[in-house]
């Protein structure tokens, strides 16, 4: 049981966060999205929360030192976990009413963003469209009114617009945590790995993998930025 002076810093606690969280004007599918996600944070696995608190650390220390707080998301080809993990953390930073975070993404290779990841970002509710055609098509990307859209295409991870120095570089793929062991430039260098839906492309499963990956990449952004503050 809460003794009194708990409390209080509780319930200030999550004061906090249903001011931050209303500010942010969500639409309401993707609001009841994330809301659900947050429920699941016991499906995270211990190690796992681990490392998601290593960047959450990172994140607060570099928030008090007044740096700037870049997460660039690496994977091999840049066409789906990083792109997923970008968005969900730009996502779950506004949630949460934690500014000042900027989030990349970026691949040892540079491919497309693939279509079967889009299509499972826009059935969690998120605004997806794409603005430029072509081999490797643009995307603008929202989780809230005009004026916020993030613009996803596949790239190199050291390729403008992502940093060159002082960021933070999370492998979201094993075959980029292996082929990568080294991230010029970065402070920080963090590796939780995810399943690449790849694996269901094409067969009757596909849509479920997606769906599935979609929310394990948003639940675990969610806790993360949860524990920036804690």
């Amino acid at each position: 049981m809460r003794s009194p002076a708990t409390n209080c810093v509780f319930c200030v606690l999550i004061a906090n966060f249903a001011i931050a969280s209303e500010k942010a004007d969500f639409f309401p599918q993707l609001r009841t999205y994330l809301e659900i996600r947050v429920d699941e944070f016991d499906q995270i696995k211990d190690e796992r929360k681990v490392e998601l608190r290593k960047i959450a650390l990172y994140v607060q220390n570099r928030a008090k030192e007044k740096q700037p707080v870049r997460l660039t998301f690496i994977c091999t080809h840049n066409s789906r976990r990083s792109h997923m993990s970008q968005i969900w953390a730009a996502t779950a930073a506004s949630f949460y009413g934690i500014e000042g975070i900027e989030t990349f993404s970026g691949g040892t290779e540079a491919t497309a963003f693939n279509p079967r990841a889009t299509a499972a970002l826009k059935r969690s509710g998120l605004k997806v469209v794409k603005s430029e055609d072509g081999k490797n098509p643009h995307y603008e990307v929202r989780f809230q009114g005009a004026g916020n859209e993030m613009v996803c295409y596949s790239k190199v991870f050291n390729e403008a617009p992502n940093p060159k120095d002082d960021f933070c570089a999370v492998m979201v793929c094993s075959q980029a945590d292996k082929s990568c062991p080294v991230v010029d430039g970065c402070s920080l260098r963090i590796a939780i790995p995810f399943d690449d839906p790849k694996i269901a492309d094409d067969k009757p499963e596909e849509e479920t993998t997606y769906d599935e990956r979609t929310r394990q990449i948003c639940r675990e952004m969610l806790f993360l930025f949860s524990q920036v503050n804690n």
